[in-house]
């Protein structure tokens, strides 16, 4: 009976959380759809080419109940919401590749040093047939004791099925960010005072002009960032830019 009751309790937590958490977007790609699954601020799932793909996973192993265990993980730095112990060691990581900066491979947790994969900024690689670049991502003005120095984190481009994804990473706006071309899907970080404000983020958004971009890693010392002030930004911009709002922030 208190097993019968046990897990009667653990399937009312897991609808919870599943209810809780966005429906999936599809978009379709030249090799079947690509799935967008947020998760919780700078974390999320794609799944395209039957590849599960975690990007900063956080928010422990309750956050990504339900979601299959990933073939590929990308960490964009090394402070905790981006790369959390806590969580890496929670979830499977039986099959995962795990693709990092220099930085984050140094601080990754000793059973999955061997997993990584070091990517640097400029560079490129083909993992689980995925293309995979590395951009900087950074504050302004350099700074060697900023918040996020040039060089120690990634931001990520990834070719999944034609569609090219930016994961911003936690960046301002660099000239690097502002000069991408022909990007598909964007996740752009704005959380002060650790990467950008609203105005920020919209002025490069209008600038590189994805053609969809999702607002994401928005929480800051102030609280949740005006993500909807962000929406009537771009769009007041004219730049022909779908801006997709949804709930990074679970409760």
């Amino acid at each position: 009976m208190q097993k019968f009751i046990l897990l009667i309790f653990a399937n009312i937590l897991l609808t919870s959380t599943l209810a809780q958490r966005p429906t999936p977007d599809k978009i379709e790609t030249s090799s079947g759809p690509l799935m967008i699954q947020p998760i919780l601020h700078g974390s999320l799932v794609l799944t395209w080419n039957d590849k599960i793909i975690y990007v900063d996973p956080y928010g422990g192993a309750k956050a990504f109940e339900g979601i299959a265990p990933p073939d590929l993980i990308l960490i964009t730095d090394i402070h905790g919401d981006h790369l959390n112990a806590e969580t890496l060691n929670d979830i499977k990581t039986d099959k995962a590749k795990i693709v990092v900066p220099q930085a984050v491979a140094d601080q990754l947790p000793e059973n999955l040093k061997g997993k990584a994969v070091v990517l640097s900024n400029g560079n490129r690689i083909t993992q689980s047939g995925i293309a995979i670049s590395a951009l900087p991502m950074y504050n302004l003005p350099e700074s060697p004791d900023s918040r996020h120095t040039k060089g120690r984190g990634n931001g990520y481009i990834l070719n999944l099925g034609g569609k090219m994804v930016y994961i911003s990473g936690d960046t301002e706006d660099i000239p690097e960010m502002r000069a991408l071309k022909n990007i598909d899907v964007a996740f752009i970080c704005m959380n002060l005072p650790y990467t950008m404000d609203i105005n920020q983020a919209s002025s490069a958004v209008l600038e590189f002009k994805p053609k969809i971009v999702y607002p994401y890693h928005y929480r800051g010392q102030g609280g949740l960032n005006d993500v909807e002030g962000f929406k009537k930004l771009v769009e007041a911009g004219k730049g022909n830019i779908e801006v997709r709002l949804r709930n990074w922030y679970p409760e």
